[in-house]
């Protein structure tokens, strides 16, 4: 890592070091509420933007420098990786993403490979290394993966579920069959973002988008064990964000997974969830992103309580407790920036 990137705001934060004032990007920072964004997605299929190196390292570049935010995340999905493990995988308008052929029952999970040649998946690297080449010299470049139970939660269920209950059915009923499977998806992802970060990436940030739904038993018997494995195998000396949503009773149980930094979702008060975590680890977090559909003035209230809650403690990344919302107002969300960095100078 470059001198510049070593000392960036950004990585200072991650380490728990003093910074000038509170770094900050944001999730979904790329996305269809940005006018540059939509310029180029008009033009393609999103798998196709996700797939084509050229356009990912542009919208993931242009977010960056349009919001001034302190670290690029580098543009792609949770999803396609599932691709090369046999998952026929479509986004539909209106529906989001589509697996046409899931795992209907546990005997089926034979069907599925784990990642062998991870260049199958070179679109994303070549990406990373158009990106990093073009970043400025201080703004580190995160990359990304899913955990394996949000994953394995895709593969079972086909697209989104409001109560999870093939996947909960197969890891109940057949825990040979769901450690297969988990397995399976802990040896690509490791491989997966061990090459985004031998691409070029100086962070990575796993999430969890819904494990939310499990009981503290459930995610310790069914998920931890993967989780850790997972960020065990990661590049030494490359920091982890680990990041939940959905359930804030998780955050004991979900830090002895590892990760440098615990990302929070809005749901806990993020002094407390700090607190529960322990302050030898960096926070993310934790505006209620719908905060940005506010007026000015109590937006800025809104993300000075975050701030108040951070206590200048060195460690904390200011983010959205999710993600960008797609009809959110551009100028609003690079208010955000702007407070922050007004707001969090020491």
């Amino acid at each position: 890592m470059t001198p510049e990137l070593h000392n960036s705001r950004f990585m200072k934060a991650v380490r728990r070091e003093q910074v000038d004032t509170t770094p900050l990007w944001i999730m979904r920072q790329a996305g269809r509420y940005l006018p540059e964004y939509m310029a180029v997605r008009n033009k393609v299929t999103f798998l196709e933007l996700c797939q084509t190196p050229e356009l990912a390292a542009e919208v993931t570049l242009t977010a960056q420098s349009v919001l001034g935010v302190d670290a690029a995340i580098l543009f792609a999905d949770l999803l396609p990786i599932l691709q090369p493990m046999g998952f026929d995988l479509e986004y539909v308008k209106g529906e989001g993403p589509v697996i046409h052929n899931p795992l209907n029952t546990a005997s089926e999970v034979d069907r599925v490979k784990a990642v062998e040649n991870i260049d199958d998946l070179g679109y994303v690297f070549e990406a990373v290394k158009l990106i990093r080449a073009q970043l400025p010299t201080d703004i580190p470049l995160i990359g990304f993966a899913g955990a394996p139970f949000t994953l394995a939660s895709y593969a079972i269920e086909g697209g989104s579920s409001k109560n999870y209950v093939t996947t909960k059915k197969m890891m109940y009923n057949d825990e040979p069959a769901w450690k297969s499977l988990m397995e399976r998806l802990v040896s690509s992802l490791v491989k997966y973002l061990n090459a985004q970060i031998e691409a070029g990436c100086q962070v990575v940030q796993i999430f969890d988008s819904w494990a939310g739904c499990l009981t503290p038993g459930d995610y310790t018997r069914y998920v931890l064990p993967y989780l850790k494995q997972m960020i065990d195998g990661i590049t030494p000396g490359t920091p982890v964000i680990n990041f939940l949503t959905g359930n804030p009773c998780l955050l004991p149980i979900q830090k002895t997974a590892g990760g440098d930094v615990i990302g929070l979702d809005w749901r806990i008060n993020l002094k407390e969830g700090w607190e529960l975590i322990g302050h030898d680890r960096g926070v993310q977090g934790n505006l209620d992103p719908v905060s940005i559909y506010a007026d000015l003035p109590v937006l800025k209230e809104r993300i000075q309580d975050v701030l108040d809650q951070a206590e200048n403690r060195p460690g904390h990344i200011f983010n959205l407790g999710h993600g960008v919302m797609p009809d959110m107002d551009p100028n609003h969300v690079k208010a955000v920036v702007e407070m922050v960095h007004e707001l969090g100078a020491r």
